[in-house]
């Protein structure tokens, strides 16, 4: 007999393919480039840097089961530069393919290996916890290049070679982030539920920090907790030594403990989410109160579904798109229209420079919410500003966003003033 977590799932996908599969947020969640932006763009290097490679997401294809997500994996937005890390990203060439019908894995769960485990919704792979150095007891040492009992935590032996994006590439060029991605979405956004910042390759989607306390959709917005806790433990089995390395080194320093937090094992739980108001399984992104990354950061050591061939690997992310399949061109209808309320708001300057959206506003009495929606409709910055912090000249710092065409949406005394807003970055 199916468990109900089992049951929902099974429920969840026969009322996506009711609705078309077109409209699945694996189709429509991905950040598509349509005006040839090019991305590995690192103003702070020395020389700067200015890219050719073609960002972000190059098409996304479907058919009646699966979705082919096509990207050179490298962001649009600013990336590097990079300390104590010699490597730059490259065109990867990837095809992605992810299913439309995602299930629970039942029996033994599929562990995470080194190398992507999903794509962001840009196109950069998500890594898991480890830095690819393991403890080889036998000899005593540490080793390179694999998987073993004990496994550095790559967090606290890579983080210095993170740019401002929680970023790096790999020796193969592969450009990613083992935490959270904090230019793919707004991290600072804690008063909504996260948006999907990607796909893990079991299928489901993967979320940003913050969604509703419970699982049916109801509840405050709080803050997703991992349900791993750091060992007390003063030796490591078969392990080097805690006077060596501290508590927290290793990923397996930290265990499994059940109700700890509001995750489980893999870092996910099956909830409503605002893209899945019928419920789905979701991984989240965990961070501390004060917002850094903390264990297991996106995806736990194993994955919750069936992960199909294809993705993992060295040869991963090489699909072939098969004939038939329906190229998604993002429809323009949940764009906000421009409503203009005479004497509202008065942008400076525009296009935008610098990354500083400013704009004069008369005196308010009540909350305001400013968004920045990008050109498919969705809410890239969204800030709340409180009564009595408000004054006539407001600043939004909105420092990944590439050059292109934004709405400015203020919601203010139960009114919403949207207009168009240029940014241009200088590339």
């Amino acid at each position: 007999m199916k468990n109900l977590k089992s049951i929902k799932l099974v429920v969840a996908s026969l009322l996506l393919s009711s609705v078309g599969m077109s409209q699945s947020p694996t189709v429509t969640a991905w950040v598509i480039n349509t005006d040839n932006t090019t991305g590995y763009n690192c103003s702070g290097c020395s020389p700067a840097v200015y890219g050719t490679i073609e960002a972000d997401i190059q098409s996304v294809d479907y058919t009646g089961t699966d979705v082919y997500v096509t990207t050179d994996g490298v962001p649009s937005y600013n990336v590097g530069p990079w300390q104590a890390n010699p490597n730059v990203p490259e065109a990867q060439g990837k095809v992605w393919k992810l299913t439309l019908s995602p299930s629970e894995n039942t029996g033994t769960s599929t562990t995470t290996s080194l190398g992507s485990l999903g794509a962001f919704i840009n196109g950069i792979g998500v890594y898991n916890p480890m830095d690819g150095f393991y403890w080889d007891d036998a000899n005593n040492v540490m080793k390179a290049g694999g998987v073993g009992t004990w496994n550095r935590n790559a967090y606290v032996f890579e983080a210095v070679s993170f740019d401002a994006c929680l970023g790096h590439a790999d020796g193969g060029g592969r450009y990613h982030n083992h935490v959270n991605p904090k230019c793919v979405y707004d991290y600072t956004a804690t008063t909504v539920h996260s948006p999907i910042i990607g796909y893990a390759f079991d299928g489901f989607p993967i979320y940003g920090a913050f969604a509703y306390t419970n699982t049916d959709g109801t509840g405050a917005i709080k803050r997703m907790k991992s349900s791993y806790k750091l060992t007390t433990n003063t030796t490591r089995s078969g392990g080097p030594a805690m006077s060596v390395y501290s508590a927290g080194d290793f990923c397996e320093d930290y265990e499994y403990t059940v109700s700890y937090g509001d995750l489980d094992e893999h870092n996910g739980r099956f909830c409503k989410t605002p893209e899945y108001p019928n419920g789905i399984y979701a991984y989240f992104v965990t961070t501390e109160d004060n917002g850094d990354p903390y264990y297991p950061f996106v995806i736990g050591p194993t994955y919750y579904g069936v992960v199909p061939n294809g993705n993992t690997g060295p040869q991963g992310g090489k699909s072939t798109i098969p004939g038939g399949a329906v190229n998604y061109v993002p429809s323009l209808t949940s764009v906000p229209k421009e409503v203009n309320l005479e004497g509202t708001i008065k942008v400076y300057p525009n296009p935008v420079v610098d990354h500083l959206v400013q704009f004069e506003i008369a005196t308010v009495n009540t909350d305001m919410i400013v968004e920045i929606i990008d050109y498919q409709g969705r809410t890239l910055i969204y800030k709340t500003f409180t009564k009595g912090s408000i004054t006539n000249k407001v600043q939004v710092e909105a420092p990944y966003l590439n050059t292109g065409v934004y709405w400015l949406s203020v919601t203010v005394n139960g009114s919403k003033s949207v207009q168009k807003i240029v940014f241009d970055d200088g590339f």
